[in-house]
């Protein structure tokens, strides 16, 4: 049995990636958290309702300080299904550097994918109702 090997051609270019990803996560957190710019969310720009996403950018700039309960309030959704989210891109990254295609998010039933779908848009409709309003990105 042949086992697949990683090429070192690769492995240069995901650290290329990684070291590029973080060196901008890092360069906009600083500037984020120093000079309080930020990417606006065009959504509640043009409507002034919270979308499913708003908050997130807030959010990973308090996880990388190490604030979960204030990462949670800016983003809720997000934060709970982070773990998934980071599962779907380390198989991906894997299954690229082993050239396999069996990824683990196309083993995922198209009713989870409609599930999740229907969870974001509920969670973004229920961030805008006044009853909900602890849903909303806040400071503590």
């Amino acid at each position: 049995m042949m086992k697949n090997k990683i090429s070192k051609r690769k492995i240069y270019k995901l650290l290329i990636y990684l070291v590029a990803i973080i060196i901008f996560i890092k360069i906009y957190c600083l500037v984020f958290l120093e000079y309080g710019i930020v990417i606006p969310c065009f959504f509640h720009k043009l409507t002034g309702f919270y979308c499913p996403g708003c908050g997130v950018t807030r959010m990973l700039s308090s996880l990388m300080k190490l604030e979960f309960y204030q990462a949670f309030r800016y983003n809720s959704l997000i934060f709970i299904a982070l773990p998934f989210i980071i599962i779907c891109i380390g198989d991906i990254v894997i299954k690229w550097l082993y050239n396999r295609q069996d990824y683990f998010y196309r083993k995922i039933n198209n009713k989870v994918w409609v599930a999740l779908l229907i969870i974001a848009v509920l969670f973004g409709i229920a961030r805008n109702i006044p009853i909900f309003d602890y849903l909303r990105p806040t400071v503590i």
